[in-house]
């Protein structure tokens, strides 16, 4: 169990760290004044780096067939970049560093929710039991964060992500391995998963329902402190998402069902919609943040369900590189579209219509779903039933 409470424990320090990565790096870049725009370039690219280096760190982990000696050195060098990066002001220089720790920092997540479904398999325990901590995690490093920046200012980020990044890095350390399949890698299984196509469709899925996720992730705080919010304020937003979402993984075992997870995710996406229709038309940025708590119904029963969809199709030996797909799908792919199309909508047309934009694509998405729900989801349904 020792090796549970680490676990436990990276999972709240590196959730963390993309708590002050993914929603405080768009207000940061907009406070050394740049335009959304450039801010959208910056995360857009980004989600470049991330195609590459998602893929890169997955098939190494599966090659090596071990997670945590990766883990080490991304998390190390991760930790050194952050605090260059929330210490610049620079425009190139600001480039250079979020490039890099994209390419240090992003990898983390699919090995971590890898090893996080591994050993909640071998202690016998449900995945959302560990996973909490990490949304605990950047709930409560979100809140720290703002207060951190509004009285501190901006540049003292660097010493907060530092700091937390060496903590991460002790506790990986003492960390044990995850065990490893007895089978070895080939291309053939790979290449089975990719052409079956109902996991085609299933990662489209994800796909649509992941832009507008991305677009709100990435240019709320922005919008926040247009309508007169505080940093302190963008910190609370993020403390209300995410530690809404506690009680949801904490709960999973009781609501995540093996082959209703396609139901399940289409009843998330219909939240989505919900969600951003509602926070186009919302103008005081006090209520746009407490409207944060929706989050419960979104993304981690989204996230949950679609990766307990894939780990029950993707070939074992191959469970990090696709968990590497789903995160490259909903941070990288997604992430690029997002950040240019929505930069570009957010800087021409404003906050309102950017909301409005990505809804209909959560409307879509939901739709999708119900869709594959029709066509697979009975099927599932019936063999269940059978068994």
């Amino acid at each position: 169990m020792k090796a549970i409470q680490l676990l436990k424990s990276f999972n709240f320090l590196y959730f963390g760290l993309l708590a002050i990565f993914i929603p405080f790096l768009p207000v940061y870049l907009a406070d050394q004044g740049l335009r959304p725009a450039q801010i959208g370039f910056i995360i857009g690219t980004g989600g470049f780096v991330t195609l590459i280096t998602q893929p890169l760190w997955g098939m190494i982990s599966d090659k090596t067939r071990t997670i945590r000696k990766v883990l080490l050195l991304l998390i190390f060098f991760s930790s050194v970049i952050g605090y260059f990066l929330y210490d610049s002001s620079s425009y190139l220089q600001l480039i250079l560093f979020a490039m890099l720790l994209y390419f240090f920092l992003m990898p983390i997540d699919p090995l971590t929710e890898s090893l996080n479904f591994t050993m909640a398999e071998k202690s016998g325990i449900s995945y959302g039991s560990i996973r909490t901590y990490g949304a605990l995690g950047y709930a409560v490093i979100s809140l720290i964060t703002g207060y951190v920046m509004t009285y501190f200012g901006a540049n003292s980020l660097a010493f907060l992500f530092a700091g937390i990044g060496l903590i991460s890095f002790i506790v990986s350390w003492m960390m044990p391995d995850a065990p490893v399949s007895g089978k070895p890698v080939t291309l053939s299984s790979l290449k089975h998963f990719f052409s079956n196509k109902e996991t085609l469709l299933f990662l489209l899925l994800v796909f649509i329902c992941a832009v507008p996720a991305r677009m709100n992730d990435t240019f709320l705080g922005v919008y926040i402190r247009e309508l007169g919010g505080s940093a302190k304020l963008v910190g609370l937003t993020w403390f209300l998402a995410a530690g809404s979402e506690i009680v949801v993984f904490a709960l999973s075992f009781w609501w995540l069902r093996k082959g209703k997870e396609i139901i399940i995710i289409s009843f998330a996406a219909a939240f989505f919609f919900i969600r951003y229709f509602v926070s186009a038309w919302i103008t005081d940025p006090q209520l746009l943040a407490y409207l944060q708590v929706m989050q419960l119904l979104t993304f981690p029963i989204f996230y949950s369900a679609a990766i307990q969809y894939l780990y029950r199709i993707v070939p074992v030996e191959w469970r990090a590189t696709g968990q590497t797909v789903l995160a490259l799908l909903f941070f990288g792919v997604s992430g690029i579209i997002a950040s240019y199309i929505g930069g570009a909508i957010y800087g021409a047309y404003g906050g309102k219509t950017l909301y409005l934009f990505i809804s209909s694509i959560s409307f879509i998405g939901m739709v999708f779903a119900l869709v594959l729900y029709r066509i697979y989801g009975t099927r599932l349904d019936t063999a269940e039933e059978a068994v």
